[in-house]
């Protein structure tokens, strides 16, 4: 614009007034200046035609033109870097590129440029405006004087007047109004002057000084008797309540409510009672609703603005509702007619309580009404609790027949439009729930109970209100007839009491307050206890009340403490039967139902939906550790696999259905049905593997395959694992990752394939939009025939220059791949097997040895690198076994300064002594002699067991006073007497001993495998590097892991661990030590316990690690010395205690590291730093006071029980 003519001035005019004219109607109704110009600036989002005016075209262009081509430079460079990192949003583009233009300079001359241009437009049409208002008024003064003579005041009726368009409202217009709004008046005096009022911009309305005055005469005309002028009123206050600022909407909210109040005290007004019922034909009755129609209308949309203004201003609309609805006028002259009050006509048009439901939603609002509640108008809390009351009672003393006939004859075509006073009063009682619902949410609604009613003699408390709601569910019968039959289902009664149950149970303080109780989980478990003792659940419960009653349990057990209740009743220390507890009854019925030991609806087809609804209940308990615990004795998994066995059978039976057959739908149908039946118990049988014993048990019924790929087909249809877990698809697949049989049925089922191509689209695909070619997660022609085409080959193993061509993002995939391998290989066995069969440690000095420039003859250097610096770290790691304090592990990212990276690099063995720690070898003899005064006192006792129990009270002194005297030379002593003590008392002994007679000639020709023979050099290498191993070492441990091999081939032959264990591959410290690890770190540590689940990551994994590997690489030597001490001194329960102490230890670095979404790697790669058994003896020992009869009785349970 830097040429502006004088051409482009009068079309930028003639486009500016295009853009007044069509918004001339919407800034002249605008109360201020400030709200003209708010109208303005929201005009894209409240006129459609916005981008069809023809300035907003020219802007668009203009602005096309100027930043066009920079726009489209940013969005291709934002694109270009965003295909290196992580995939951004539309939105974060747009916010990108708007920043990048608005902080430019051509943005900025374009805005100057512009400014300065539409000054110039204004300006010369503001001068234009002012000519042509003079010249108006001009002729104005001379029409005036032509028509002084014939000038009428009564004269204002010409609507189709030009002059009205800019009508200029006054006050003495105002004062004119109101004379002719009298009804003395005549009928189309009092039009007409309703019709100018209509007609008046409201700002200038209400700032007229007889606005009150006005307000009140409006009010009082509302009872006009006709109805045409009162219908003109209702219009008059409707346009206000769409047009007008709050304050003046305020009012006239105010005055229809008061009006509505004194109407309904007035005696001479006819109000219909309940006996008599509601004929919505009656002219007086749609008057009144369209009345209180119109006040709902207001109530529901208040809520959206009413925050921005004075808090005066809502209080006066919420104490004017309040008021209005606690109407109720003397009738103690009338002995059996009772008039209907405000709150049944309100019930009509809003049976759901909208509006209280959006007043309740914002704090401010909430704690005016609340507030008011309390002080003022109980009464309408009093009201709603009696209506459910007399509703819970009518449903006891009528028959079913009786109830459902009234609704077949309300049902009548010729009734269609009346409501009997038991319709009125069914409406009012929904209407009364979702009102009580709704105040029971919060804290100082709950504070308004108890309540006390009319003749009862005690208060209704909290409690018996939802002991009320959850009997409402199983005895109402069908509802009445409500606004159409449409709505029949979603005004039931269970539907509807179910709906308000279960908005509680999904606020945790609300559902801990109002159902985690013994009387609510009685309420709602007594229709199943009168179910299996053969009697009838209740009058009317029907398969639809069981599910309701299901769900609700089952949200009841996915609060801590509804599932501690369903599991150990109100007092957990109580001698009370624990088999009458809520878990126990539902496990009960659920068994009875899956084994068909149950009449109930019998053939009915809706039983398997109440199945499945028990399923999910049970899901609900067994899924956690403790609830497994519980109702193990009852066999769940055993039932629900031979369902599921035999509804898959039945499935395979069904025919395929025949084109053109009249069967095919009915035969569809069953089909869908089978399906999904069969879908649901495979459902409740994949929850079985949410914990460690439970994946036992679930491995034990031989549908685990199945079940996994149930999972999987779920987890690729993106849908959600089950209703009411917290948890996602990553807790259950580590958990089954953790056995054999679970990887099997993961690779089997396609999950591994899916997840690794996943991560290959992410690595090397990028955006579909982005890319047009994409790169095979396995290449054409074979690469490298000893390796499997998978990621461990295409990501970590680049040892040729075809798989380095391979990939599109080479360094970013090979550094992915190292750091995953980095990862694995913290598991040892995984390390050793990685080592056997790929060579990692060669292949990745060899990487090394090809990254390195020769400076001079006698001089190289090694390049430094992100693969160099990530290549060096993973060597060191994998080389080097030792503990917090004793190995040193070179960082992964470059220093600031002139030296980036201090650490040596190398590319062949052995290490830089750098990388070995100096201050933790076994030098300190001293210790060996100082344990070994102590060794006199553990002096031989004729009572072995006296031994035994002094030996464990002196190393648990000796820990707590001075721990680093138990290692060495000693402490093995030490151990080998009280373990050869222990193996000769029977009731220390898991396993009986057997006679070993075998020579190193009987074992000279026993083979290792190569793993074998690795894992040797690794564990001697990490003892000559603490000094108590020698050179011999090597040959003498492949003599011990001979001789043990064959020892344990031996022992096989006696069967000591049950047959269904045994081939199920799961090892005990996974099923048992594991299991009762994720028990006691909900209790003790629950916030870790959270942050696992929240990670999708299972505390089982990371212990089972630590403990099968003996916490090397976690813990330095004297804490492993301690830990296996400790295990054995004091009993295999320890291993627990330890873990879970670990777990304490590392709190705060786990919640940090899942925000940082990178728990499950810090837990494999990092060491336990500062540590130490010593230092959590004593909370351990609280720990043993609190479980040691649960878990030693479990972990002796193991073994094959004597008959």
């Amino acid at each position: 614009m830097a040429h502006f003519s004088g051409e482009d001035q009068a079309t930028l005019q003639v486009m500016l007034r295009q853009l007044f004219q069509s918004v001339k109607e919407k800034i002249t109704g605008a109360p201020s200046l400030e709200c003209a110009e708010e109208i303005l600036l929201h005009l894209e989002e409240t006129d459609e035609n916005f981008h069809n005016y023809e300035f907003v075209k020219y802007l668009r262009q203009h602005i096309c033109n100027t930043l066009g081509s920079m726009i489209e430079e940013e969005m291709e460079k934002w694109t270009s870097d965003q295909n290196q990192g992580e995939e951004s949003g539309y939105d974060t583009v747009v916010q990108h590129v708007t920043k990048r233009t608005q902080e430019s300079k051509a943005y900025k001359e374009m805005m100057h440029s512009l400014k300065n241009s539409m000054m110039v437009v204004v300006e010369s049409m503001i001068d234009k405006f002012e000519e042509d208002e003079m010249r108006s008024r001009e002729r104005q003064r001379k029409i005036q004087k032509e028509k002084s003579r014939s000038y009428c005041t009564d004269n204002c009726s010409d609507s189709d007047s030009s002059s009205n368009q800019s009508y200029k409202f006054f006050q003495g217009k105002l004062q004119l109004i109101l004379d002719q709004l009298d009804p003395g008046q005549p009928k189309e005096v009092r039009y007409e002057a309703l019709h100018m009022l209509c007609s008046a911009p409201p700002s200038d309305v209400l700032n007229c000084e007889n606005w009150t005055t006005l307000c009140e005469k409006l009010t009082a005309s509302l009872s006009d008797p006709d109805p045409v002028f009162s219908d003109r009123i209702l219009k008059f206050y409707a346009q206000t309540f769409t047009l007008s600022p709050f304050h003046m909407t305020k009012e006239i909210y105010t005055s229809l409510a008061k009006y509505l109040e004194l109407y309904f005290l007035s005696r001479e007004n006819h109000i219909p009672t309940v006996s008599t019922g509601i004929d919505v034909t009656n002219p007086n009755v749609i008057r009144l609703l369209r009345k209180v129609c119109l006040l709902n209308e207001y109530q529901k949309e208040a809520p959206s603005f009413w925050i921005r203004h004075p808090k005066k201003y809502m209080e006066e609309i919420v104490e004017s509702t309040l008021s209005l609805l606690s109407v109720k006028r003397d009738q103690s002259h009338l002995a059996s007619q009772k008039i209907l009050h405000p709150i049944y006509f309100l019930v009509l048009v809003d049976a759901r309580a909208v509006w209280f439901k959006k007043w309740m939603h914002g704090y401010c609002s909430r704690t005016v009404v609340l507030r008011l509640l309390e002080k003022k108008y109980k009464s309408l809390v009093t009201a709603a609790v009696q209506q459910c009351v007399q509703y819970f009672e009518l449903c006891e003393t009528m028959k079913t027949d009786e109830i459902v006939g009234q609704s077949k004859h309300c049902g009548n075509k010729q009734k269609t439009f009346y409501y009997s006073g038991q319709e009125l009063q069914y409406i009012y009682f929904i209407h009364s729930l979702c009102l009580l619902g709704r105040l029971l949410i919060y804290t100082q609604g709950r504070k308004l109970f108890p309540i006390k009613l009319r003749n009862r003699k005690d208060s209704v408390s909290l409690t018996d209100l939802l002991v009320l709601f959850i009997q409402l569910i199983y005895y109402s019968p069908s509802c009445p007839k409500m606004t159409s039959a449409a709505h029949l289902e979603n005004y039931s009664p269970a539907g509807m009491v179910t709906e308000v149950l279960q908005i509680l149970c999904d606020q945790k303080e609300c559902a801990i307050e109002c159902l985690c109780n013994k009387p609510v989980v009685e309420a709602l478990l007594q229709p199943i206890h009168n179910l299996m003792k053969g009697t009838k659940a209740a009058p009317h419960c029907s398969e639809a009340a069981l599910i309701c009653i299901a769900d609700i349990l089952a949200r009841i057990a996915s609060v801590e403490e509804g599932l501690t209740l369903l599991l150990y009743g109100e007092n957990m220390n109580s001698s009370e039967e624990k088999s009458s507890t809520g878990a126990h009854k539902i496990a009960q019925f659920l068994k009875k139902l899956l084994d068909e030991d149950i009449s109930i609806f019998s053939g009915s087809e809706m039983l398997p939906m109440v199945k499945g609804a028990f399923i999910s209940t049970c899901c609900q308990i067994y899924g956690t550790c403790e609830g497994l615990q519980v109702l193990i004795p009852y066999g769940l998994h055993e039932s629900l696999a031979n369902a599921w066995k035999k509804t898959n059978l039945v499935s395979e039976r069904i025919p395929t259905p025949v084109e053109g057959s009249d069967s095919v739908s009915s035969v569809s149908q069953e089909s869908q049905n089978i399906m999904a039946w069969e879908e649901n118990l495979l459902d409740g049988l994949l929850n079985f593997a949410a914990t460690p014993k439970g994946l036992l048990l679930l491995q034990r019924t031989g549908a685990i395959s199945e079940c996994v790929t149930f999972m999987f087909n779920r987890y690729a249809k993106k849908l959600q694992i089950s209703r009411h877990k917290k948890f996602d698809y990553g807790v259950l697949v580590t958990q089954v990752a953790s056995t054999a049989a679970g990887t099997i049925a993961l690779q089997s089922s396609g999950f591994i394939n899916a997840l690794i191509t996943e991560l290959w689209t992410n690595l090397e695909c990028g955006k579909d939009d982005v890319r047009v070619t994409h790169p095979r997660a396995t290449p054409v022609d074979p690469i490298d025939q000893s390796c499997q085409k998978d990621i461990i080959d295409r990501l970590i193993i680049l040892n040729s220059e075809a798989k380095i061509r391979s990939l599109f993002n080479y360094e970013q995939s090979h550094i992915f791949g190292l750091r995953l391998l980095s990862v694995v290989c913290c598991n040892l066995d995984t390390l050793l097997l990685l080592e056997a069969q790929y060579q990692v440690s060669e292949i990745l000095l060899n990487a090394q040895e090809e990254n390195i420039s020769e400076t001079s003859e006698n001089h190289r250097d090694f390049i430094i690198d992100g693969l160099s610096v990530e290549r060096n770290h993973v060597l060191v790691r994998i080389n080097l076994i030792g503990g917090p304090m004793e190995r040193i592990l070179p960082p992964r990212i470059l220093q600031k300064g002139d030296d980036p990276y201090p650490w040596p690099m190398f590319s062949s063995y052995p290490l830089p002594n750098c990388y070995l720690s100096e201050g933790t070898r076994n030098t300190d003899q001293k210790q060996d002699n100082d344990l070994g005064k102590i060794l006199l006192h553990f002096k031989m006792s004729d009572k072995q067991t006296e031994w035994i129990e002094n030996c464990r009270r002196q190393f648990c002194k000796m820990m707590k006073a001075k721990p680093d005297i138990i290692s060495g030379g000693a402490l093995v002593e030490l151990l080998e007497k009280f373990v050869l003590h222990l193996s000769e008392s029977p009731s220390e002994c898991y396993f009986p001993s057997i006679v070993y007679t075998a020579t190193d000639a009987n074992v000279k020709n026993e083979s290792l495998s190569l793993v074998q023979q690795l894992g040797i050099k690794m564990t001697v290498r990490y003892g000559k590097f603490l000094n108590l191993l020698k050179d011999s070492a090597e040959s003498d441990l492949t003599w011990v892991l001979k001789h043990c091999e064959r020892f344990l081939t031996q022992q096989q032959a006696h069967r000591y661990l049950p047959v269904d264990t045994i081939e199920s591959g799961i090892h005990p410290i996974y099923f048992c030590s594991a299991h009762y690890i994720e028990m006691l770190l909900k209790t003790e540590v629950p916030l870790v316990f959270s942050a696992f689940h929240m990670s999708g990551f299972a505390p089982s994994q990371i212990c089972l690690q630590w403990i099968t590997q003996c916490f090397w690489n976690y813990l330095d030597w004297i804490e492993i010395c301690h830990y296996i001490a400790t295990c054995i001194f004091l009993g295999p329960d320890y291993q627990v205690y330890i873990c879970i102490a670990i777990f304490k230890h590392l709190q705060q670095d786990i919640l940090q590291h899942t925000q940082t979404q990178d728990l499950q790697v810090f837990l494999k790669e990092e060491a336990l730093h500062g540590f130490r058994v010593s230092d959590y003896f004593e909370y351990m020992e609280i720990l043993e006071q609190n479980y040691r009869p649960v878990l030693l009785r479990d972990m002796r349970n193991i073994r094959v029980q004597s008959t």
